[in-house]
């Protein structure tokens, strides 16, 4: 159980990596295409990208050796659909929240699900967690802080949009760790993409005048944020979270604002501040924390 929590931890620091460095890229997007519209573009890539992988796995798995399929239908295709309605409507608020708010206010406030996460489970759930996670998710709230807000807190438009964000991606977290436990990660993820494809692109068409020009202009981030942020990042969550715990797992999620801020050191030639330094440290130190939980738990209930 414990390389299995380890294992999982390990592929979420690779899911915040990828998040991360294609924050750049999101921004860069919406210099030539509407927020619904990027967001129906990069869904409709992630749903063919990963939807062909799920059929390609399936295929090979018929083919292979024959074994006892462990994994529930009905639950791939309910939370398939579920996660992708808390997906769409998350990225939705992000992509439309960045508009009106700072990215500094952006990340630090789309980053508070990793504080959502464990009272929601707690109070939905009466899920208890150790206080060492809390302890994590307050050194993880900080370092965010000083990470991503260098300006005044003022609330705008933008940063209740960002806030709605804040709460989806913690319902998405919570519906993902209930799902990928009980069917095909792969094919949750397969359905979900699917249905946030559906959802957005009907709602670019209702509130956006989408056209073939804008999509060649902002190709480039859309093709890394439909295959990569998107088909890569949230299948690797989704497989992630079917063996790592929700509260640790929303905060080794919310290390992708350090890969952020490194995205734009490579990319856009910006500068990581002594602040932003600090805040990296302090985040990294809250994931070692969490890291050291599984074996914590086990060394209690086996002392020898």
């Amino acid at each position: 159980m414990k390389n299995r929590k380890l294992i999982g931890n390990l592929i979420l620091i690779f899911t915040a990596a990828i998040w991360g460095m294609g924050f750049a890229w999101q921004r860069l997007g919406m210099e030539d295409i509407g927020p619904v519209t990027f967001t129906a573009a990069r869904e409709i890539i992630s749903a063919v990208f990963i939807g062909l992988t799920a059929v390609i796995l399936r295929t090979v798995k018929k083919t292979g050796k024959k074994g006892t399929d462990k994994t529930d239908t009905a639950a791939t295709l309910k939370g398939g659909v579920c996660c992708g309605c808390f997906l769409v409507a998350a990225t939705l608020f992000q992509q439309m929240g960045i508009v009106y708010t700072s990215a500094g206010k952006a990340g630090f406030i789309t980053a508070m699900y990793m504080l959502f996460v464990p009272i929601i489970s707690f109070v939905l759930f009466k899920k208890k967690n150790p206080w060492l996670v809390w302890l994590a998710v307050a050194m993880g709230v900080a370092g965010m802080y000083l990470l991503c807000i260098n300006e005044s807190l003022s609330f705008t438009k933008g940063d209740a949009m960002m806030l709605v964000c804040a709460i989806l991606y913690s319902c998405h977290i919570l519906c993902c760790d209930h799902f990928a436990k009980m069917g095909d990660p792969i094919t949750i993820s397969a359905i979900q993409f699917m249905t946030a494809s559906v959802i957005s692109t009907v709602l670019a068409f209702i509130v956006e005048n989408p056209s073939k020009e804008a999509v060649i202009a902002a190709i480039a981030p859309i093709l890394y944020c439909g295959f990569v942020s998107g088909g890569m990042g949230y299948t690797s969550q989704m497989i992630g979270q079917k063996y790592a715990d929700p509260a640790p797992a929303s905060i080794i999620m919310s290390f992708e604002a350090v890969f952020a801020v490194l995205g734009g050191v490579v990319m856009l030639h910006e500068r990581m501040t002594p602040r932003e330094s600090l805040g990296s440290v302090i985040m990294f130190a809250a994931i070692i924390l969490v890291q050291i939980l599984p074996a914590m738990e086990e060394r209690l209930e086996n002392p020898e």
